[in-house]
Order: C-alpha cells, then structure tokens, then sequence
C-alpha cells in the first residue's frame, strides 16, 4: 500500500521571484520599480490618480509575461512526486504555476487578472491592458486583482488552515514584515520542522524545529532537497 505523502507547505515571497528578473519594492526603500507604493498599491492611490496606477500594473503585467520561471520554481514543482506541496506566495506572478506547482494560493491577488472596483468576486482574466474607462459588468471601473496595502486579504484564512495541516513548513525570499502575511509563521504546528531560506534571514526567535538557510531561492531550496531526505 502506498503511504500518504507529508504535506509540505511553503510560503513565498519576493526573493523567490527576485531571480527571474523581477523586482518589488522590498529592496528598494519603499520603491517600487521607481514608484513610492503608496502611490501605486493603495486604494487611495488609485483614487488619487487611476491612469498612473493601471499603468503600472500594465508594465508589471508585461515584466511577468517576459519572466521565466527559474530553478528554485521548478524544484518546489517537481518535490509534488515525494510530498503534498501546498503553495501560499505573496507574490502576484505566475512563475509557480508556470513551473509546474499545481497548488498555488495567491494571498496578494494575481497580475493576469482584473476585477470591478466595486465586487471583489466579479473577476476576469487579462493579458493586456486596462485603461480608464474599462467597465466591468456591474458598469465599475476595472482594477488590478491586487491586494493592495489597507486592504484586507481575503485568502489569510484559506492560507492560515493550510498551515496549520503542515507536516513539514517552508519560507522562502519572504522578509516576514508585511502583515497578515507574515503571521502565517505562527499557525505551523509547534513541532513540525520548519526551514526558513533568505539571503537575509528575518528575525524568527519564536519558532520552533527551526533551520534557517541563508542562501538565494535557487541555491536554498537545492540545499533544502538535500534536507529533507534526512525527514
């Protein structure tokens, strides 16, 4: 009889994007892409000046599109034929797909879709661009399916649970700083291992069952393969 797969669970964020090519704010003071965020990622900003904020998002929308999904996508992806990998990634691309993740939860939304500004559930894909004047259905202004800074986010529970079931957790390229996201660190069992891969590794005292790997995405999650063979 077969036995069930451990349930690996993994948390991403911008480093792991980082070496394909795209940026994020993270790295850069408060900028993004030579943009302060609360310009380009608030709902206040969108209000303040939508055309400047949806051609951003255009800009990002074609920097994904240009990106290839790099080393450490691809390993996550191929650990599906030892464990049950579950995605949770901060990050709006669709670089762990395109590796071959087949369980990827966004919790800050997904640049090829857009949605009304007044029905967060009113969605549509998009690989172009939205403009000023692009109605939704309900007649509202299209926005980015973005979760914006003083949004909520709307998937924090869906993800929170998924964490709780961990067998094995995982964070990867993520500083731990942007909230709720980052609490998600507090859900994994108390005994369950945990890694934590960044070039910069994040204050993590309160975890328990800890290794810590302070290496890129690609070269950490090579060294984490390695590891969890010892499990």
């Amino acid at each position: 009889m077969q036995r069930e797969k451990k349930k690996l669970v993994v948390l991403t964020g911008a480093g792991m994007s980082a070496e394909s090519g795209l940026k994020t704010f993270r790295d850069s003071d408060g900028l993004w892409e030579g943009y302060d965020v609360y310009e380009v990622a608030t709902p206040r900003g969108f209000a303040a000046n939508p055309a400047l904020v949806l051609r951003f998002y255009n800009d990002r929308r074609r920097d994904v599109a240009m990106a290839q999904p790099n080393e450490a996508h691809k390993a996550l992806a191929d650990l599906e034929e030892y464990f049950d990998v579950h995605i949770i990634t901060q990050n709006i691309d669709n670089l762990h797909e395109r590796g071959g993740s087949t369980k990827v939860t966004h919790l800050h939304g997904e640049i090829f879709k857009m949605r009304s500004v007044k029905d967060i559930t009113k969605t549509y894909p998009i690989t172009g661009d939205i403009n000023v004047g692009d109605l939704a259905e309900d007649g509202s202004q299209l926005r980015p399916f973005i979760v914006w800074f003083e949004e909520e986010v709307p998937m924090i529970e869906v993800a929170a649970r998924i964490v709780r079931q961990a067998d094995i957790f995982v964070v990867i390229g993520t500083s731990l700083q942007v909230y709720p996201a980052a609490g998600l660190v507090n859900y994994a069992p108390y005994q369950t291992p945990k890694f934590i891969i960044d070039k910069r590794i994040p204050y993590t005292a309160s975890l328990y069952n800890l290794t810590v790997i302070e290496k890129s995405a690609v070269e950490g999650v090579k060294e984490l393969r390695e590891k969890l063979r010892e499990i």
